[in-house]
């Protein structure tokens, strides 16, 4: 039986303390010679070994590109929580280089009080099965609840999960006994016995239980890899290889394992036996028609959306489908829980093109189109459909030091590009969280920390490269398609792709960052001194407030948490102190930072948000007594747990309301609420809404078809639609805040 799968070679090293350096310098050989993978036995109670993790670790750290196993690992002497986070680090630190290997037998006397006595085959299958479901829970981040497990001899109760490991990490099993093969078959990616303790026969016999095990279980037998440890067959390099090129061929052997420490004899099984092999193999499998193994396992298959051609995916191009080990950490975002049929990452302009053309050959999907996930609109993911993923298209480069022109990719995050611009003394204002994407925030306006000095993050851009719905890889700025730059700053999700921004950033040196909290027992007089004293401050302030219900029986707190752009502590406190006679400070902090700093205020790692976000928004021009006594009175309601004022206006307002798609340039302040129900949120945001005008397309998730009216002004609206038109007539891009085309509406 030749199960496909294509062939790696590896070494079996003697982990041995005698001469510590001898198991490195013997794998930095095997990894001199080609080979794919080195393993070590693993025998702790032997004080002529050296500890198998310890010593795993520091060929890691030693080599480069060879993987590393157990050969294999004694269960039994390691709690199944303690094995899963340490495969999970040593895999995350050699860079998805760590596959593991577990014993299938003795030493089981170290769990033996947790089932009454000495374990009998079948009992210690159990024993392992149990743990090998407790590794791979602990390994699945994609849930934020604990581990909870109740074995009969392996229990977690509220566990943490991760580390998630770097990739999907291999479970290996020796095993020769039937009750151990019928495990493999059920939960293993693979068999790795050792072909001096079998007799003729026994590697088909193996196969045959293992494959038995594995369609009783819905699987497909091809997943588990068949591995095998070997010493040297044949003294003649040439006869080696036609008896290994035997056993892959009749036996389905996919891993010849190399036992022994010759570094000759690695050299000679890396560079002439492996290669020979691979040649006699590949010419009968091309004789015979073999297929190869499946690359995805039938559970993945059967988790499939209809509807999608995933085979048609354009080479090279990443995708993550359901079933796929990263999956759970690309599903979601931030604050919308999601479940798409396909998450595309393109690396490159050309593949954004490619993942556009496979979202044309399926108009009737969903397409969702993400830089960094965590826009409170939550359009970034779908159920269902296709996702477009820019994480990859990341980079972030100075083009021209003199201008302080940079240019970077939609899918970077603001706090590493704040850090990288901190090296040269620059920022760029970029919203309040340091895990936001590029590309949501610098196509919407870009409502930051710096605005009243500096601006939008869309007034900044100086060019842009767009793929748009046909395909198209276009530049776009003043002069060249200024149409299209000018719809791309305000409404860039409706007519294109963002692949690359050019930006001309602002030099900005040390700065005071303040988080202030008050009690607060008029809330309207409050916020109206707020507005007030923001719109008489010069522009070097910018200051946010947030609050939210107040809580029975407890006074009502509002943080006001921003920037003065000075490194004056003197000039910092002046600026702040008008605030501080508001109300009584509860809290407070002023520190001297950077910019940088100040954004390096994010969890940058995978985002599991639940269900969907309910969100409203509005701009104004001034804090009035009606608006404060409106916003007391939704508050007061107990619908709304989260209230922002983000201050703008200063250079915002510097800049033409006809400059660009974001238009409502005489707004002084941003508004958004947030609630749990729509309909509540909806009922207490319409004693607001007489108030507003105007929104900020980032802050709101409603779908209703007249926030587009209420997002762009009239004049505005009609540009927009031409310029659809002209570049995504067939509404590709319809997912966030769709704006019809001229030519439909002139139709209806």
């Amino acid at each position: 039986m030749d199960y496909g799968h294509a062939l790696e070679f590896g070494a079996f090293i003697t982990p041995t303390a005698a001469a510590p350096d001898a198991p490195v310098l013997l794998s930095q050989a095997a990894e001199a010679t080609g080979l794919d993978l080195v393993t070590f036995q693993d025998h702790p109670y032997q004080p002529a070994f050296l500890d198998t993790w310890t010593l795993m670790s520091f060929v890691a750290a030693r080599t480069a590109r060879i993987r590393i196993a157990p050969n294999v690992l004694n269960v039994p002497l390691r709690p199944p929580a303690v094995t899963a986070r340490a495969a999970a680090s040593l895999d995350l630190l050699s860079g998805g280089r760590f596959d593991l290997a577990l014993g299938a037998g003795g030493f089981w006397d170290a769990i033996e009080a947790m089932g009454g006595g000495r374990l009998t085959p079948g009992q210690a299958v159990t024993a392992l099965e149990e743990a090998i479901d407790v590794m791979r829970e602990l390994w699945d981040t994609s849930e934020r609840r604990g581990v909870f497990t109740d074995g009969t001899y392996h229990r977690v109760h509220g566990a943490k999960r991760g580390p998630r490991p770097a990739h999907d990490i291999p479970i290996w099993i020796g095993a020769y006994k039937p009750r151990m093969l019928a495990l493999t078959g059920r939960k293993g990616d693979g068999w790795l016995p050792s072909l001096g303790y079998m007799q003729p026969g026994d590697l088909a016999k193996g196969n045959r239980a293992i494959d038995e095990a594995a369609r009783g279980a819905g699987r497909d037998p091809r997943e588990i890899r068949r591995l095998l440890n070997v010493g040297r067959l044949a003294t003649d390099p040439g006869e080696f290889a036609e008896r290994l090129a035997r056993l892959a061929l009749d036996d389905g052997i996919g891993t010849f394992i190399l036992a022994g420490d010759d570094p000759r004899g690695l050299q000679e099984f890396g560079e002439e036996v492996a290669p020979a092999v691979r040649e006699l193999v590949a010419r009968e499998r091309g004789d015979r028609g073999t297929s190869e193994a499946p690359v995805r396992s039938a559970a993945a298959l059967a988790a499939r959306h209809e509807g999608i051609a995933y085979d048609d995916v354009p080479a090279g191009l990443r995708a993550i489908e359901p079933g796929h080990f990263e999956y759970g950490d690309v599903r979601a975002t931030y604050m919308r829980g999601g479940a798409p049929g396909i998450v595309l990452q393109p690396d490159s302009a050309e593949q954004v093109a490619e993942a556009i053309g496979f979202a044309r050959r399926h108009p009737d999907l969903p397409l969702a189109v993400r830089s960094g996930g965590h826009g409170i609109s939550g359009r970034s993911t779908n159920d269902g459909g296709i996702v477009i993923d820019l994480r990859r298209l990341d980079g972030i480069e100075v083009l021209d030091a003199e201008r302080r022109l940079v240019r970077i990719g939609p899918g970077a995050r603001w706090a590493h590009v704040a850090a990288a611009l901190g090296e040269h003394g620059w920022a760029l204002t970029s919203g309040d969280y340091g895990g936001v994407g590029v590309g949501g925030l610098a196509t919407a306006g870009g409502i930051g920390l710096l605005a009243r000095e500096h601006g939008l993050t869309i007034d900044h851009l100086r060019a842009a490269e767009v793929v748009l719905a046909d395909g198209s890889i276009v530049r776009t700025d003043a002069s060249t398609l200024p149409e299209l730059f000018w719809a791309i700053r305000g409404a860039g999700a409706n007519v294109g792709i963002v692949t690359s921004f050019e930006f001309e950033v602002d030099e900005v040196g040390e700065v005071g960052y303040a988080q202030l909290a008050f009690q607060v027992d008029d809330l309207a007089d409050f916020l109206e001194g707020y507005g007030r004293i923001v719109e008489a401050s010069p522009r070097d302030l910018t200051l946010f407030l947030l609050t939210g219900a107040p809580s029975p029986g407890r006074p009502q707190t509002v943080q006001l948490y921003g920037i003065v752009d000075s490194d004056d502590p003197d000039t910092i406190i002046a600026r702040l102190q008008p605030f501080a006679d508001l109300a009584p400070l509860v809290q407070q902090s002023v520190q001297l930072t950077t910019y940088a700093q100040v954004m390096a205020n994010a969890d940058l790692g995978p985002q599991h948000g639940a269900g969907e976000p309910h969100s409203r928004s509005g701009l104004i021009e001034h804090v009035t007594p009606a608006f404060a006594a409106a916003v007391e009175r939704m508050l007061a309601s107990g619908a709304v747990p989260f209230f922002q004022l983000r201050a703008v206006g200063g250079a915002v307002a510097d800049v033409a309301e006809d400059a660009t798609a974001y238009a409502h340039r005489s707004a002084n302040f941003s508004v958004a609420a947030l609630g749990s129900h729509a309909d509540r949120l909806d009922a207490q945001w319409r004693v607001l809404a007489e108030h507003v005008d105007g929104m900020y397309l980032s802050f709101d998730s409603s779908l209703r078809p007249e926030r587009i009216g209420e997002a762009f002004p009239p004049a505005t609206l009609a540009r927009l639609r031409a310029v659809k038109a002209s570049y995504d007539p067939g509404c590709l891009f319809r997912d966030n805040f769709a704006i019809e085309p001229l030519a439909s509406v002139t139709a209806a």
